[in-house]
């Protein structure tokens, strides 16, 4: 991650924010360079925006 991140897992529900750790997280995935939790959503994202076009 070039910028700085705030981790969506750490941060939910919390006035503070916890910034991403990146390699340091269980929920970082190194060979994607981003958070699971942002993948799942991207993921979730595509399907609803395939199952719109039929």
């Amino acid at each position: 991650m070039s910028s700085v991140q705030v981790c969506p897992l750490m941060s939910a529900g919390k006035e503070v924010t916890q910034l991403c750790l990146e390699e340091n997280c269980a929920w970082y995935m190194k060979n994607y360079k981003a958070c699971s939790a942002y993948i799942l959503a991207y993921d979730a994202a595509l399907e609803i925006k395939k199952k719109q076009a039929v």
